[in-house]
């Protein structure tokens, strides 16, 4: 499994208004492993950015001026991600600019040249609702360190944003995977499978003490919502249901 995480820094917020990419970042991940195998370009917009996003990602028009234009990496940018899923944080603003940039190219959306876009920041915001889904925000929630990023830039941010999409997306799954010893590298032995079906499973019942402790909690929510709380409700066991029926 091939994926691409990429990242882009703009002159301004509207590509509908002229706004141009001045940089593009992509990191690529086989496997859920990162391959050191990325792409950068700072890009010449043929324009100056507005203030505020020239505070935001510093680059400056005359470091700019001898950048290639878009029109000369558009085709190597086009390879790197061909058939890749891609993976973006807030999507619709970065796929915005490189459709505003092939469509001046007369070539097809960006969407046309991949496989799915996976939007980090919509991720973000169904786990963790009503909280801030920024970049920063969720690398410090991950313990993922962003010390040395003064300001934005695109290949640092798909590099953090890297690991904020592994951090976020290591689920049980992946983790079983992680235990089985997968391996991309050729010529490596794969740890031996696990039979699941086999495996004993310890079973710890509560003691005595703590049942009674519990049933004091139950008592406690009770007599504080004056009825009877969920978690007296005994759950039906499937071979119940099996003899009902």
């Amino acid at each position: 499994m091939r994926q691409i995480i990429l990242d882009t820094e703009t002159t301004g917020l509207n590509a509908r208004t002229g706004d141009r990419i001045i940089e593009i970042g992509c990191v690529e991940l086989v496997n859920r492993r990162l391959t050191g195998n990325n792409l950068h370009f700072y890009v010449n917009p043929e324009r100056d950015s507005d203030p505020g996003a020239l505070a935001v990602h510093g680059l400056t028009t005359e470091f700019l001026s001898d950048k290639p234009k878009f029109a000369e990496v558009a085709d190597q940018i086009l390879d790197f991600i061909s058939g890749a899923d891609i993976i973006i944080h807030n999507a619709p603003f970065d796929i915005g600019f490189l459709d505003a940039e092939l469509a001046l190219l007369g070539k097809p959306g960006f969407k046309a040249h991949c496989g799915e876009v996976i939007d980090t920041l919509v991720q973000a915001k169904q786990i963790f609702p009503g909280k801030r889904n920024s970049l920063d925000a969720l690398c410090d929630r991950f313990g993922i360190s962003n010390a040395h990023r003064t300001l934005h830039g695109a290949l640092l941010d798909s590099e953090l944003l890297a690991e904020v999409y592994l951090a976020m997306t290591r689920g049980q799954e992946s983790l079983v995977i992680d235990m089985l010893g997968e391996s991309s590298t050729p010529g490596a032995v794969a740890a031996p499978r696990v039979k699941f079906d086999t495996l004993e499973l310890p079973v710890i019942f509560a003691s005595e003490e703590e049942l009674t402790e519990h049933g004091a909690v139950l008592d406690g929510l009770d007599k504080a919502i004056k009825g009877t709380s969920i978690w007296r409700t005994q759950p039906v066991v499937a071979e119940e249901i099996a003899v009902s029926e």
